[in-house]
């Protein structure tokens, strides 16, 4: 599943590519992809048509396009965003119109530039709606769609507050991966960059959240921020086809892992084998020597 680094990477690839692009129409091919548009797929792609795409934005696995309708719509329209998450497949590719079409593509938007914004989604968990942006209490000129301002602000944006977020993580009563993967503690962290940043903290993922001291909750956030940083430079981790960036090409992070998917591989630090465990749907992967297991540990 896409993680902050590659929905990032898809921001990126989307801010140099469409940014002042206007939708000429939407075709909707399949309409799981707008499920939950208020009013479904016809009001989705009417609130989209004719609008200008503005400079993307991301608050962890959200990501969004803000909208500019010339002339002003009227009362009671905007200030709106197309807002796209990616679910476990979902691509945006920005393409030629006479491209050869992907047998995946679920939504195509017409841009007057001659080129398609096209959805793709094999198995079609990702979503797509045009929802209105709401401003954020803590940052009141900041605004970000309704529909992610449950979740906490992710470790690169600006207004990320690590002290705070250090002294949450402490209060929680969990383990430090439950916490870690908490979208309304930190957004945007999933499985494979929990793992990355405990293995370089030499933390078990089991350990209490309570007995880690904020000092190290700060380094732990350090490691979470580090990793990111090197996946984003490396356009993200693709270990099958499903995640490609707009132009349709994968990230290459997964040669640089150090402990996810790496089961019975020498651990780079020290040599002893990676081993993988069953956490709650998911798995963990450890280095045994260098996180061992706490004598009082928290799932």
């Amino acid at each position: 599943m896409p993680e902050l680094p590659e929905v990032e990477s898809v921001r990126r690839g989307l801010a140099g590519l469409v940014v002042g692009a206007r939708v000429e129409s939407v075709r909707i091919v399949h309409p799981r992809l707008v499920r939950r548009q208020p009013e479904g797929p016809a009001a989705f792609a009417g609130l989209l048509r004719g609008a200008r795409l503005l400079a993307p934005r991301r608050r962890g696995k959200f990501l969004w396009l803000p909208l500019e309708r010339d002339p002003v719509a009227g009362p009671g329209v905007g200030p709106d965003a197309l807002v796209v998450h990616l679910g476990m497949s979902g691509q945006v590719r920005v393409v030629e119109r006479e491209d050869p079409v992907h047998p995946h593509t679920r939504v195509v938007a017409r841009l007057d530039d001659g080129r398609d914004l096209r959805f793709v989604d094999m198995r079609m968990f990702g979503r797509l709606e045009v929802d209105e942006l709401l401003p954020t209490p803590d940052v009141p000129d900041d605004s970000v769609p309704a529909l992610a301002l449950h979740i906490g602000r992710d470790p690169l944006d600006p207004h990320f507050d690590e002290v705070v977020w250090a002294d949450r993580l402490r209060r929680r009563r969990t383990g430090l991966k439950r916490a870690l993967l908490d979208q309304t503690l930190a957004s945007g962290i999933g499985n494979i960059y929990a793992d990355e940043a405990l293995w370089r903290s030499r933390l078990h993922w089991a350990r209490p959240t309570e007995t880690l001291p904020r000092a190290a909750a700060l380094e732990l956030l350090g490691h979470v921020r580090d990793v990111m940083a090197a996946s984003m430079a490396s356009g993200g981790t693709s270990f099958d086809a499903l995640y490609v960036d707009v132009n349709g090409e994968s990230g290459y992070y997964d040669r640089a892992l150090s402990a996810y998917g790496r089961e019975g591989l020498p651990c780079p630090r020290c040599g002893t084998a990676v081993v993988r465990e069953a956490w709650t749907n998911r798995s963990s992967f450890r280095c045994p020597a260098c996180q061992p297991r706490p004598r009082r540990a928290r799932v």
